[in-house]
């Protein structure tokens, strides 16, 4: 979809040729002496429209105004969460009407906020994959214009980080939808290597050699029972001088997931395809940085394999050695997300970091404590998770944070091994985060669990693209406060 901003009164609004005009009015809202003033003060003094978020009025052929379809949509206090509700409500009529631009006016200044969410929410609720479809229906709206009383310089950066940060979304989306024969280990590689085309970003891919060469025997160990060879993916984006210590983004590139040779169940195994998205999440986040240009260094860790259970895969009972030299005992090769992360988060300390973020759809523990409204949040530093817990309420992609008591490790004790990689079922997510801690001792780390949030099921099957919006909003947030708060241990 492609966005424009312009300055755009309710009187010129009116004047403007589009599909469809949509004009969002809040409980503050003023009438002047414009067509469009006088249809809403007329609307709102006979109760046919209200200011409540998502309420709608439908009008055709006014008099004085141009275009021919007009909605005014309510949007309460005209808060993000508002403007998420209504601009949700108008993009549904939009699909019947087939319009394939529109003009979305707000009738009152706005805030940043509220401009993020209603770009955000309008890419998103319009979104449609199409890759793997004969004939696929394109996406209805093409062109979207965005008047504002006033375009301050405030307001015209919100709008440049938010289309950028639908692009990166939109990026994690098409990767994380795509079915698992369309999306393998390579091909992701390849994804990420697009990437690379902008000069501020490097990708390095290592195979099967240069991984075993590292000493990556976890992260093998997931991998010997495909057919498709694993790739590592390193992405680099380097903003800032080199002397400045980057933040690394581990995602989670498990391309499918059958469980191994521990099953998982037939019912919604499809839905498997969607084990990677972390590691869509962080190619998404280097897709907004490689547009943004922030004054940042970030570096991306991809490990990307599927988890098979072929004559050669990993058994329960079975011992590997991680990179970080602490041995492993399988007890369940359904858990394989930490076994592939943990040598990627050992390899993050060669970056000498300010802090590590992995992202995965790690436990479904995860999506029975906190349901699908906010991904669960792991720190071992509290600057971190309070950075990472605005900046997800900033991107309404949010998240909550976790307990780590070393008391939730006690379950991996092993017998034959150094831990095991699950414990028992209470606290699920937790004990999955503890096993992922023991390899992240060397610097600030969080662990961000999206398995509840990564994707839809049902009718609405589909990535969400998460949490690209919460990551980008962290990793901008260092470039606009100077330098991070977060100090690297020595």
């Amino acid at each position: 979809m492609n966005f424009e901003l312009k300055p755009l009164s309710l009187a010129s609004a009116a004047k403007t040729s589009t599909d469809t005009l949509i004009v969002l009015i809040s409980k503050h809202f003023k009438a002047g002496h414009d067509p469009l003033s006088t249809l809403i003060e007329k609307a709102l003094q006979a109760k046919d429209l209200s200011t409540q978020p998502g309420n709608l009025l439908n009008a055709y052929a006014l008099p004085g105004v141009k275009a021919s379809k007009v909605l005014l949509v309510g949007v309460g206090d005209a808060k993000a969460l508002d403007l998420k509700l209504a601009v949700n409500a108008a993009v549904a009529v939009l699909k019947t009407s087939k319009s394939a631009n529109a003009v979305v006016v707000f009738a009152e200044p706005t805030s940043a906020e509220a401009l993020q969410a209603t770009v955000l929410t309008l890419a998103d609720a319009s979104y449609v994959y199409t890759r793997t479809k004969s004939n696929p229906v394109p996406r209805h709206l093409k062109q979207v214009t965005l008047g504002l009383v006033k375009v301050s310089s405030p307001l015209a950066q919100a709008f440049a980080k938010s289309v950028a940060m639908v692009q990166g979304i939109e990026f994690a989306k098409e990767w994380a939808n795509r079915p698992a024969n369309h999306a393998t280990p390579s091909m992701l590689a390849k994804a990420a290597q697009t990437l690379a085309k902008d000069r501020a970003v490097s990708c390095e891919v290592l195979g099967p050699q240069e991984v075993a060469k590292l000493g990556m025997r976890s992260f093998m160990a997931v991998a010997q029972g495909s057919a498709e060879p694993l790739r590592f993916i390193v992405l680099k984006y380097q903003g800032a001088a080199k002397t400045q210590a980057p933040t690394v983004l581990v995602g989670k590139g498990i391309t499918f997931d059958s469980g191994g040779i521990s099953l998982k169940p037939g019912l919604e195994m499809d839905e498997m395809k969607f084990d990677m998205g972390g590691a869509a999440s962080v190619m998404g986040v280097f897709k907004s940085l490689s547009l943004l240009k922030p004054a940042v260094n970030v570096v991306g860790l991809i490990p990307a394999c599927e988890n098979m259970p072929d004559g050669n895969a990993i058994k329960p009972g079975d011992v590997v050695t991680s990179m970080s030299g602490q041995t492993i005992e399988i007890l369940n090769t359904d858990a394989e997300g930490r076994l592939i992360l943990c040598d990627a988060l050992t390899y993050a300390e060669r970056f000498k970091p300010k802090a590590v973020i992995d992202i995965a759809t790690l436990t479904g523990a995860c999506v029975i404590a906190l349901g699908a409204v906010r991904s669960g949040l792991f720190a071992t530093d509290d600057d971190l998770a309070e950075a990472l817990q605005k900046a997800g309420d900033e991107a309404l992609d949010l998240c909550w944070r976790m307990p780590l008591d070393d008391a939730y490790a006690d379950t991996l004790k092993s017998n034959f091994a150094d831990v095991a990689n699950v414990g028992g079922r209470p606290g699920g997510a937790i004990i999955g985060a503890k096993f992922l801690h023991r390899f992240a001792k060397n610097y600030p780390w969080a662990h961000l669990d999206i398995a509840a949030t990564a994707w839809k099921g049902g009718a609405a099957k589909g990535a969400t693209g998460r949490p690209v919006g919460l990551l980008l909003n962290y990793v901008l947030s260092l470039e606009a406060s100077g330098k991070s708060k977060v100090v690297a241990k020595s």
